[in-house]
């Protein structure tokens, strides 16, 4: 099998939205719409979307992919018209002169570039420079100061300009991949489990905030109380130059979707999901984390209350951070197949207590 017309489309208009951390209202609403005609659909007091499927049942799992996007936010209007910034998330300042961005006002978006010195300009040392993020604007084709504030103010979000474009049958890039392919990947199992008998209750939560400290994945867990948790983000791509296996494992896009073991990765519910996959044929990459805990979801969600089983699935991703990440939609695939499975193989008297 293979994802539907409406669910590229849907996987399309999700990654086109607008969504930088703390304002991913957007994101929520397409990803919300969505899922309406097959779950219940809530959202919470941070943009956390929540939809629900069997919820009355006594053992709740929880799904969550954070749809929230880096981006900046605008810190000063010059004299000159110009818009200075603010990094908001983990930005990587080697890919941000002139990218084409989008500032988030409340009458609309406002067309910009990132500018910075011409290379003609500076001074022979500082070519071999990584420009820093204080010597860049953003220019909005502004002659002044006044012209500038009618359009956008101090503190409005910005992101770089959409973008979503198909390379061939599996491959697409887009700024946003990380991780509105995680986003994707919990509504498609939603929508597969709903044609399921299921015995447990499931949620599928679009969450926000990731990139400043997975807020959202830590108030969605709270409120869900799941004893399962399972986060779907991206994982680093190791078929590339100059990425060294031996330190970061054996990772190429089209081979399956990752399972690593650490930490955030209850043991019991591991070697359910290998178990599923090896009995369903589903394609998954094995490697460990490149450190112990964090930098996830599943961090937040396995601390919850009394703690969570966890497992992290990660899709590999080339060029993360950067405007045209890329991922492989036969990954995308693996992960729902093994989610949706898995899922419906329990029958909600399960312990996932590693002490036997």
């Amino acid at each position: 099998m293979s994802f539907s017309e409406s669910s590229l489309k849907f996987l399309e208009a999700l990654h086109r939205t607008a969504s930088p951390t703390g304002y991913e209202a957007e994101a929520a609403k397409v990803f919300g719409t969505y899922l309406s005609d097959v779950c219940n659909v809530r959202y919470d007091v941070l943009g956390n979307t929540i939809a629900s499927l069997n919820k009355n049942a006594s053992m709740r799992v929880m799904l969550c992919g954070h749809y929230d996007e880096i981006g900046f936010q605008i810190v000063y209007i010059s004299e000159e018209g110009l818009l200075y910034f603010r990094p908001n998330g983990g930005i990587d300042k080697l890919n941000v002169p002139s990218s084409e961005v989008d500032i988030l006002t409340p009458a609309g978006r406002v067309p910009g570039v990132i500018g910075k010195k011409p290379i003609h300009l500076l001074k022979p040392k500082e070519r071999d420079c990584a420009v820093e993020l204080t010597d860049m604007w953003i220019d909005i084709g502004a002659a002044n100061r006044e012209e500038a504030a009618k359009l956008v103010s101090v503190g409005d979000p910005v992101v770089m300009r959409e973008n979503f474009r198909m390379l061939n049958a599996n491959r697409y890039i887009s700024k946003g991949c990380d991780d509105k392919i995680g986003a994707f990947i919990v509504a498609e199992t939603m929508r597969q489990l709903a044609e399921r008998k299921l015995n447990v209750a499931v949620f599928g939560v679009g969450t926000v905030q990731e990139e400043v400290g997975l807020r959202g994945a830590t108030v969605g867990g709270f409120g869900v109380d799941p004893q399962v948790g399972f986060a779907i983000d991206v994982g680093f791509a190791t078929d590339l130059p100059d990425i060294p296996k031996r330190q970061y494992g054996d990772v190429a896009l089209g081979r399956g979707i990752i399972l690593s073991k650490s930490c955030d990765n209850n043991i019991v519910l591991g070697e359910m999901l290998r178990k599923t996959a090896k009995d369903k044929a589903i394609a998954i990459q094995e490697t460990t984390a490149h450190r112990a805990t964090g930098g996830t979801d599943t961090a937040a969600l396995q601390m919850t209350r009394a703690g969570v089983a966890t497992a992290l699935l990660s899709v590999p991703n080339r060029y993360m951070h950067s405007q045209v990440e890329m991922c492989d939609l036969r990954d995308a695939w693996a992960a729902v197949e093994l989610l949706t499975e898995t899922i419906a193989s329990f029958k909600g008297d399960e312990s996932f207590i590693p002490v036997r």
